[in-house]
């Protein structure tokens, strides 16, 4: 577990333009208020330029790691989402639902706003979301998407549940911005290249949950590749490693990491903006910082070269 928001902070003081997204502040770590006036705060340090990335996790780190019940994610998350925009338009904050109530009936407290408003009218509001409920509820209630595991062939049926989720309040995926984190590892040979993404993938699939419940094993099982995401979540989950890995297939991998040299990354960044991302993370896979800084380097230039995105 790491604490992102003291980095942020850190950032914020040291940066002039670009944006800074937390990816992301899990919604079972802090009371919705709390993180509204974490967003309040960074937005003002950053001059607005903060995004506020929240995920529900999922029920080990919620029970596990902060002792909050994971019954009921869905109706949670959009309770919380409306805290938090409640606060940050500089409200009072009255919410009376079935997770979150505020003030206490029959108490002392009253509805209060945050000390001090954000930089902007409008933080953008991001979630990161898997499953086919939370992808809807993601079009619904949110600006944006933090994604995982997106493909240019698989990416159509996220995007279909996002879109229905716009529908529903009269909007489309336009101005909705699409993002995806993706494994990058740069080598002239792109299944060598894959190597590098491994440890990376087999940490979610068969690392990020349980034998029962693993949303990232399931979502892999939705693109087709079943067995595979089974047996990388069994060997994971008995302490071999080295075999959770390799039972990774290269398809997978190629379909949703940017693999290999320049040329070809490019070729990969073009092919997701066609697919409808509209911004993307990615996240170097090599062993060693000089590989990664080389690695953010070549995927500098790729971008140029494929011709999309700022």
């Amino acid at each position: 577990m790491s604490e992102n928001r003291t980095v942020l902070a850190w950032l914020a003081a040291r940066t002039e333009r670009i944006d800074l997204g937390s990816a992301i502040l899990q919604i079972p770590a802090r009371r919705p208020t709390m993180t509204a006036m974490t967003a309040a705060t960074l937005d003002n340090l950053s001059g607005g330029r903060f995004r506020l990335g929240l995920g529900v996790s999922g029920p080990q780190v919620a029970e596990g790691w902060y002792g909050v019940p994971f019954g009921k994610p869905l109706e949670r998350t959009r309770e919380y989402v409306e805290i938090v925009r409640k606060a940050l338009r500089y409200e009072r904050v009255r919410h009376d639902g079935a997770h979150f109530r505020l003030p206490l009936p029959g108490g002392p407290g009253k509805a209060l706003p945050l000390a001090v408003p954000p930089v902007r009218e409008h933080i953008p509001l991001y979630l990161a979301s898997l499953g086919p409920k939370n992808l809807e509820l993601t079009g619904e209630i949110a600006d944006g998407w933090l994604g995982l595991f997106f493909s240019a062939e698989h990416g159509g049926e996220a995007l279909a549940r996002i879109r229905a989720g716009r529908a529903k309040i009269g909007e489309t995926l336009a101005g909705f911005d699409v993002v995806t984190t993706v494994p990058l590892a740069v080598d002239p040979d792109w299944r060598r290249a894959a190597d590098h993404a491994r440890p990376y993938v087999a940490g979610f699939v068969g690392g990020a949950g349980s034998r029962e419940r693993n949303f990232y094993r399931d979502l892999v099982a939705r693109m087709g590749y079943e067995a595979a995401a089974d047996e990388v979540r069994e060997r994971y989950l008995t302490m071999d490693y080295a075999g959770a890995m390799a039972a990774i297939p290269v398809e997978f991998l190629d379909a949703t990491s940017l693999l290999g040299p320049k040329e070809r990354i490019a070729d990969g960044m073009r092919a997701l903006a066609e697919a409808g991302v509209t911004t993307l993370a990615v996240s170097p896979t090599h062993d060693d910082p000089a590989a990664d800084k080389a690695a953010l380097r070549c995927a500098a230039e790729a971008l140029e070269l494929a011709g999309v995105g700022d």
